[in-house]
């Protein structure tokens, strides 16, 4: 442990540093005024380049009354540095004014000793004081591995995501913008042979760590799910089966996802598609036209069994069809729920070709604030006409 004192007065200095080595405190720094003090820990003005370096000392002994600069001062300076703001500081004060030492403490000031000292009081404080360093640092570290799993499972989640298509009759591409390091949303889209491709989003109830593992679970079974039973309502019955699976024990919370499946079929032009409980799909045809994907069922994993009936629409020409989470629906600005479906329809009409840039500006910039924003997530599907006999 390194300790810092910091005193005008030479004998103060050499009457501390001997208390603290009978008690086996060896490392030990001195400095004779607080400028020199703020210098040693890098935020003085000749070291204003080391502001950011990390401190070697565990605990300061600062003399409330000094020259120049006081000890409050002084503490009130090191409080706005991020890196040093948790070393802790004992004030060393002759003063017995209350309102100095509530001072002292507002500024900053872990605790306080009065002279002459006392030599068992101080050692009790700086034990004190030590120990609750220790624990805040053991904290700081584990929040950082914390942080650095987060990451790094934000990462994975990322991965999962299928990658954009495309083809000569379909495109898919998607924006996705979790509101914390790890979201409740998930995309993907499977060839499904002969011009057919299932897509599906879904949206897990919450967002944050359980809501992420959750999607985890619903991507692991995915592939084999659509690539097995391909038919809508087949499809989110397994998955409706499957999420019951898990072994929840009894949790107050009751846990479920909204989705909306797709089957395109881009020879024959037809959309075949179940939603459950999810925001209506969106698809813009070349006259203008908007059809919205809103016959829905109950989200999934509420029942043990779900009635989920397929609805079926066709298309001609060039067209294009947007997905999209309910978070990023209430990113729009409006009285009510049908004002802000009016103002997304405004905003993804016109052309069929997906436009990442104006996507993401018109809903996706900014930061994210975890107590206020959801997860948000578009996923855009162009459909082309293509040659005639293709």
């Amino acid at each position: 442990m390194r300790i810092l004192i910091v005193d005008d007065n030479p004998t103060n200095i050499i009457i501390i540093r001997e208390i603290l080595k009978k008690e086996d405190y060896r490392d030990v720094i001195t400095v004779s005024s607080a400028k020199e003090m703020l210098d040693y820990l890098g935020i003085g003005d000749k070291m204003a380049e080391l502001r950011a370096r990390p401190s070697d000392i565990d605990l300061i002994l600062l003399d409330m009354m000094m020259p120049e600069m006081d000890g409050i001062e002084a503490c009130s300076i090191v409080q706005r540095y991020e890196h040093l703001k948790d070393i802790p500081i004992i004030m060393v004060t002759a003063v017995g004014d209350s309102k100095k030492l509530a001072e002292a403490l507002d500024a900053g000031a872990s605790d306080y000793v009065t002279k002459p000292i006392n030599k068992v009081e101080l050692m009790a404080r700086i034990r004190l004081a030590l120990r609750l360093k220790q624990e805040k640092d053991w904290h700081k570290e584990r929040d950082q591995r914390i942080q650095d799993e987060l990451k790094l499972a934000g990462m994975v989640q990322q991965a999962v995501l299928s990658p954009p298509i495309e083809d000569t009759l379909l495109n898919v591409n998607a924006l996705y913008k979790p509101s914390f390091e790890l979201a409740g949303d998930l995309y993907s889209w499977y060839p499904l042979g002969d011009g057919r491709y299932g897509v599906v989003l879904l949206d897990m109830m919450g967002h944050g760590i359980s809501s992420s593992l959750f999607c985890m679970f619903i991507a692991s079974v995915l592939k084999d799910t659509v690539t097995t039973y391909v038919e809508p309502e087949k499809v989110i019955q397994e998955l409706n089966r499957r999420f019951n699976q898990l072994d929840l024990g009894k949790q107050l919370v009751q846990y479920y996802f909204t989705a909306i499946y797709l089957v395109i079929d881009t020879r024959l032009k037809r959309i075949d598609y179940v939603n459950a409980g999810h925001p209506p799909g969106l698809v813009f045809t070349g006259n203008g036209q908007v059809t919205k994907l809103d016959r829905v069922c109950f989200p999934v994993g509420l029942f043990d069994k779900i009635e989920a009936e397929p609805q079926t629409l066709y298309y001609e020409g060039d067209a294009h069809i947007a997905l999209y989470t309910d978070g990023l629906l209430e990113a729009i600005e409006s009285e009510d729920q049908d004002g802000q479906l009016d103002l997304l329809i405004d905003s993804l009409q016109g052309s069929h070709q997906w436009d990442e840039t104006a996507m993401r500006q018109a809903f996706f910039s900014g930061e994210p604030h975890p107590e206020r924003d959801d997860d948000k997530c578009l996923v855009w599907i162009s459909l082309k006409e293509g040659e005639q006999g293709v």
